[in-house]
This record gives C-alpha cells, structure tokens and sequence, in this order.
C-alpha cells in the first residue's frame, strides 16, 4: 500500500516537504521544551539528526557559526541530493525511455492485422521491409541481434527482441493475425524450424523462406512452406538474363527499383462477387479504358495462360496479373472487384 496512493509524483514531492517541515517544527519544539536546548541549539540538533551529520550534541562554534554551518549542512546535502538524482536520472532516462518505447510498440502490435512478419534483419530483411513499407504494408520484425535492433529502430520499425523459432516470440507478433511470415534467419536449419513452429500456430497464414542451399527447398515446403527463395539462385537468373537478353534485365529491374514505384506488376484475385466473374478479357478494357496490359491469368486450378486472347473468359478463383501504373490499376480494381 503507498503512501499517498492516486497521487502524481509532484503532489507527492509537496506533500513530503509539508510533513518534513512539520517534522522539522514538531522536532525543534521538542527539543527545546523537552530537552531544555535554547532554540539554536534545538534547530542545530534537528539538522545534524535528519542530515546524519553526525556532529556531538553540543557545539563549541559561536552562534552565528552554528548558523552558517547549518545553512552550509542545508543547501550542501539540498545540492548532493540534486546532483545524484541528476545522474540517477540520467543513467535511468535510456531505460525509462526503452520501456515507454516497448510498451507503445507492444500496444501498436496488439492491433495488427493481416500484417508482415520478417524474421531477420539483415540485408535481405532490411530491403524487404523497405519494400514492404513503401507498397503500404505493415510490417513487424523479429530479430536477436542488438546491431540491427538498434537499426530497425533509427528505421521506426516495430521490432521484437528474440528467438524467432520460438512459440511464445511469434505469439508476441501475433502470428495468429498475421496474412504473411517470411523466413529470413542466416541459416537454412534455423529457417527450416521456423517454417515448421509457425505453421503449427497458423495453418493459414503464408510462408515464404529463404534457401542458401538447393536440398533445402524440399525440406521446407515439408515443414510448411509456401513459396522459398533462393538468393542464389535468383541471382544467378538475372545475372544470366542481363547477358542474353539485357533489354528484359532493365525492364525487370526497373519494376523492382523503388524510385519506379508507380510502375507495377500487381495481381487481381476474381472472387464469386467480382464483376470480372463471366467476362472475356477484351470486354474489360483493361488497356482502352486503364492502359494496363493482362500479362497472364492464373486459372483456379493453377494453371498459368501467358498473354490470354481477348476470348478468354475470366472465372471465380483466377487470378490477373496486371501491369501498369499503381493508380491505374487501383481504379482498374475499384471498378470490377466486385459486382455493384
């Protein structure tokens, strides 16, 4: 039980000088009447009682002296007890500050959803999360590193301290709410147990992990996931195309670069309520009334139609993909997302 309890710390700081000032008259009458001191001598006994000064009883220093040397006792111990909250505050702020800080991103975590869990945050997590945030994503990050949680921070991005393998550090992100995770940890083993604890806590949500080596990819689409990313691999790719075919290069890295934002390869997914459900892709539109090309549809079955004909009827489940600029295919959306 507090002292003084639904009191901030200011009316507490007043309150305690009231009662030491009441303590200081209470005293010094006491021992004047009581202990039959004169009133120096009583004022002088308080001040080396509640300083623990530790001075005798009496004192062979003049009057004025005694005086002094009380207000030398007063203002000395007023100055040692600022200056060492000084440095006691000092050395808490960054702490205090910290918590503040955990308590407000825990609180903005909480109400998440549908939101993008990174686990890692070295180079490829750092851009993804760029890239994330620049779409209009939120993102969260899980990391262990103290280098890179300081850098996710400078960056104002929500970040967690801990084992991303864990149970209870997913949980803390909200893992059940969350539409994506992706697998970014420096090894392939770590990211093969990761896939495998996060798609126990959330059977829906979508896995994508990253591959250093080749016989990884098998072992994590066993443990859950849904897309794997080989770095190498990918690099290689466009490293090759950048050879043979250096036009499609630039074009490709041109979608890819951040300055190029509006500039988009989106997709669509047709569901039963969508007005595109029933059309042929010519009826559409898409590039006479939004200037945007239909690269390719996904059927619902998985299959993949390259540069559909203008015959091609548009089902429940298929999925556009849609290049052009980000407005237009925005509008594009609004108009046949669903059946008015």
């Amino acid at each position: 039980m507090t002292a003084f309890p639904g009191k901030t710390p200011i009316e507490r700081i007043a309150a305690g000088g009231v009662l030491l000032a009441f303590v200081f008259a209470v005293a010094v009458t006491g021992y004047r009447y009581v202990g039959d001191y004169g009133w120096l001598e009583s004022i002088w006994m308080v001040v080396i009682t509640i300083s623990t000064v530790g001075y005798s009883e009496s004192s062979s220093l003049s009057p004025a002296l005694q005086l002094f040397t009380v207000f030398v006792i007063l203002i000395g111990m007023s100055a040692a007890a600022y200056t060492f909250g000084g440095l006691i505050q000092l050395l808490l702020a960054g702490e205090i500050d910290r918590l503040i800080g955990l308590r407000r991103m825990t609180a903005e975590i909480a109400d998440m959803n549908n939101h993008v869990i990174i686990c890692g945050f070295g180079r490829m997590g750092h851009s993804l999360a760029e890239d994330l945030r620049s779409q209009g994503r939120t993102v969260v990050i899980i990391e262990s590193n103290g280098e890179r949680i300081r850098e996710a921070d400078l960056l104002e991005f929500p970040c967690i301290t801990g084992d991303a393998t864990e149970e209870a550090t997913l949980e803390s992100v909200g893992i059940e709410r969350a539409r994506t995770l992706v697998a970014a940890l420096s090894g392939d083993a770590e990211n093969v147990f990761l896939t495998l604890t996060a798609r126990n806590l959330n059977s829906k949500i979508q896995i994508v992990a990253r591959a250093d080596q080749r016989s990884t990819e098998k072992k994590l689409r066993q443990a859950g996931a849904d897309r794997v990313v080989m770095p190498t691999v990918v690099g290689s790719r466009q490293m090759a195309r950048v050879i043979t075919r250096p036009t499609t290069a630039d074009l490709i890295e041109l979608l890819s670069q951040r300055e190029f934002a509006d500039l988009e390869l989106d997709e669509l997914c047709v569901d039963e309520l969508s007005g595109l459900v029933g059309m042929s892709v010519g009826a559409t539109d898409a590039h006479r009334d939004h200037k945007l090309l239909i690269v390719a549809i996904q059927t619902k079955d998985e299959q993949l139609v390259f540069n559909p004909d203008a015959a091609q009827l548009i089902h429940a489940g298929d999925t556009l993909m849609l290049m052009g600029r980000s407005g237009d295919i925005s509008e594009f959306r609004t108009k046949y997302q669903r059946a008015d």
